[in-house]
């Protein structure tokens, strides 16, 4: 239970004055809401942060006043001028003066009974808004504020600029937002003292007033002290809820599986190459987890081609040692399907009994896989989703490995994890998006982790080229010369806009153009094909009876043909970093020299000339991550937007790697010292923990 105090923060925003059924629609399409929330609630207004500030605090004399500026002037209102009947095109002008000049308020299809109570004549008004000098005179167009002397204090001086969308005034949100810092209660300190006092940081009510009402307009900086004290509540609570998590599945009771090793010798054996130096740390590192008494939950990271597949079924041949079962859960068919493929001759020789289920296995032939699973029949299962369907049982799973984790939410991880006969399973995540540190602390902070690092022996380097598209005869005079000597060709077109019939459109075009040059040995890979024809198509590219493969970004991952050595993107320009990376990653695995063509329409933006000129200089995925994440920002380098991922409301500031280090110091020293939170810091850390809604965490110490 929350406690009541934070009872008035998680109303809803309705409760505000003011905000009635239509505002409250607006706000929810104009406030970031946490996923499951479908109301804005009074919480939410408070972290609809500024973007700016309007500084009204020049209040000149007429006579000083600087045309062109925002300035709050006190004005004695002399004369009413209507717009003439009947021509609505003409200005009301409203004449008013102070004791060195006189101005006019003008105001277009205004309403004239509203602005005589806004400006009786006679009556002394403040007045605020941008100053112009029209031929001789001085006029203010539409004031962005008229006030009595009495409500003097209802004018912000400084008054915070909020992001709106259509409908939802500056007035509102400002309005709104000093209510929800009105509701903010006196808070116990979650911070160290010293820590709060080498820093300079206000108390965490003064800080958020600070961010609404500021006293100076530097408050309204990310950069400001504030904001940078919420930044790392926010990221305080997040280190802290991860760590708490984190320990829950420490302590958790695990399946402890050691193995003979023999299976893993075979497999080994049967390798075309020998293991890398960071496969045999991440076997090492799986290989203590497995053997511990509690559950294993690791992430392993590895660039394109860095052999994750082998890791991974390594992994699973300890459960299967162990007499137990393993299984492989892929985002995608094709995917699967390739994991299976690559897996089949390795298994064969170690003597491991695999099966597939996707979506597509139907009727008797499903029935037999979920038959022969239930009796212990398959040793390792591979597949899509359909894994953790409710018919699908396993007669003792005890290894799970999820590829391409950011694809899928934490809720199918669990669905998953929960197959096995005592919900004990062993999970090993793997992703070939390379994540940047941040990244990983913020986003996979309750798993250990794994990195490959390197490639191995044989992947020959890719040439990576920008070419602008002007220069597309000249590519294809290329690709037929290397067509003569035995090459083959990925030709990606690109996702036009987020409708697949435009992608289809735009891989289509292409293939029929391409088809007149080059004749039936040009294929079409797409979305919109059935699981059969893409297998076909797969297949004869593949095979070598198609030489050229246009394809929308479905062969992103997962897709092993050696012979292909050459890769075109289309509209590159449009392609995040990572994306085009994973895309690359489909060519320089067989013997020959391999090229990555990277075409564009001229001109190019910034960051898209930087994307492409990072893809020319590195193949370093590690490389590559880093600069997306400076260029992108973290949600969408990992999908986090769909998967639910935590994003941040308040942290997105300058100087936040430093703070998030510091973040996870003090959460890992506080459990240390205080690990049920019981302590009087520990008791104010929970309410930090509920202000940002840390739930699973919550959870955990209220067990506790």
């Amino acid at each position: 239970m929350r406690p009541a105090f934070l009872n008035p923060l998680f109303a809803s925003a309705q409760t505000l004055s003011g905000i009635g059924p239509r505002l409250i629609l607006l706000l929810k399409k104009c406030l970031a809401l946490p996923p499951g929330v479908s109301e804005p609630r009074v919480i939410d207004v408070l972290w609809h942060m500024p973007t700016g500030v309007i500084d009204r605090r020049s209040q000149p004399q007429l006579a000083a006043a600087v045309p062109g500026t925002i300035v709050t002037l006190e004005l004695r209102v002399l004369k009413h001028k209507p717009s003439p009947r009947g021509n609505t095109k003409a200005p009301y002008k409203v004449t008013c003066e102070d004791d060195t000049g006189r101005i006019d308020l003008v105001f277009f299809h205004a309403e004239h009974k509203f602005i005589e109570r806004q400006l009786p004549e006679g009556e002394i008004r403040f007045v605020s808004g941008r100053i112009e000098r029209y031929g001789e005179k001085l006029q203010m167009t539409h004031p962005d504020y008229i006030v009595s002397p009495e409500a003097r204090d209802d004018m912000p001086l400084l008054e915070p600029v909020y992001p709106l969308t259509a409908g939802l005034s500056g007035k509102i949100a400002l309005k709104a937002a000093r209510q929800a810092v009105g509701r903010v209660p006196e808070l116990p300190e979650w911070q160290e003292p010293t820590w709060l006092e080498q820093r300079y940081w206000p108390k965490f009510n003064e800080a958020v007033a600070r961010v609404h009402r500021p006293e100076d307009a530097h408050d309204v900086s990310m950069g400001a002290l504030p904001w940078q004290r919420l930044a790392y509540d926010e990221l305080l609570a997040g280190q802290l809820a991860f760590a708490l998590v984190r320990r829950n599945l420490k302590t958790e009771r695990g399946r402890r599986l050691t193995g003979d090793g023999k299976i893993r010798a075979k497999i080994a054996d049967a390798l075309p190459f020998s293991l890398t130096g960071s496969q045999k740390t991440a076997l090492t590192e799986i290989a203590d987890d497995l053997a511990a008494p509690h559950r294993m939950l690791r992430l392993l990271q590895g660039d394109v081609g860095s052999g994750k597949t082998v890791v991974a079924l390594m992994t699973m041949a300890v459960a299967v040692e162990g007499g137990a079962q393993a299984a492989l859960m892929a985002p995608t068919e094709v995917l699967a399907r390739q994991h299976i493929e690559t897996i089949a001759p390795l298994a064969d020789a170690a003597g491991l009994r695999i099966a597939l289920l996707t979506g597509r296995e139907k009727g008797k032939a499903r029935d037999a896989v979920i038959s022969r699973l239930a009796t212990g029949e398959i040793d390792i299962l591979i597949g899509t989703h359909a894994l953790f369907q409710s018919d699908v049982q396993f007669k003792d799973l005890a290894v799970a490995v999820i590829d391409e984790q950011h694809r899928f939410g934490v809720h199918q991880r669990m669905a998953l994890q929960s197959k096995g006969s005592n919900g004990d399973t062993n999970v090993l995540v793997m992703t070939a998006t390379p994540i940047p540190r941040t990244l990983l602390m913020t986003h996979y902070g309750d798993l250990d982790v794994s990195k490959l690092t390197e490639k191995p022996a044989g992947r020959k380097p890719v040439v990576t080229k920008a070419v602008p598209l002007e220069l597309l005869e000249r590519l294809i005079d290329r690709v037929r010369v290397q067509l003569t000597e035995g090459a083959q060709v990925y030709w990606v077109c690109p996702l036009i806009e987020t409708s697949e019939v435009t992608d289809l459109a735009a891989a289509e075009e292409r293939f029929a153009y391409l088809r007149q040059i080059f004749g039936d040995t040009v294929g079409l890979l797409h979305g919109g094909l059935s699981g059969k024809e893409k297998d076909e198509t797969m297949a004869a590219f593949a095979a070598g009876h198609l030489k050229i493969l246009v394809a929308t970004t479905v062969i992103e991952v997962g897709v092993n043909v050696p012979n292909a050595n050459i890769m075109v993107i289309e509209h590159a320009e449009r392609f995040g970093l990572a994306q085009l990376h994973q895309l690359r990653g489909r060519v320089g695995r067989g013997t020959r020299e391999s090229f990555c063509m990277l075409l564009y329409k001229a001109p190019l933006g910034e960051t898209a000339e930087a994307r492409l000129k990072m893809m020319e200089e590195t193949e370093d995925g590690f490389r590559i991550a880093e600069k997306d994440l400076e260029l992108r920002g973290g949600g969408e380098i990992l999908g986090a937007r769909q998967s639910g991922a935590p994003g941040f409301r308040i942290a997105e500031v300058p100087g936040r790697d430093a703070l998030l280090e510091a973040a996870r110091d003090d959460a890992e020293l506080i459990l240390q010292k205080d690990p049920n939170l019981v302590s009087e810091r520990g008791q104010a850390l929970r309410t930090l923990l509920y202000l940002f809604e840390c739930d699973e965490a919550v959870r955990l110490f209220r067990a506790a």
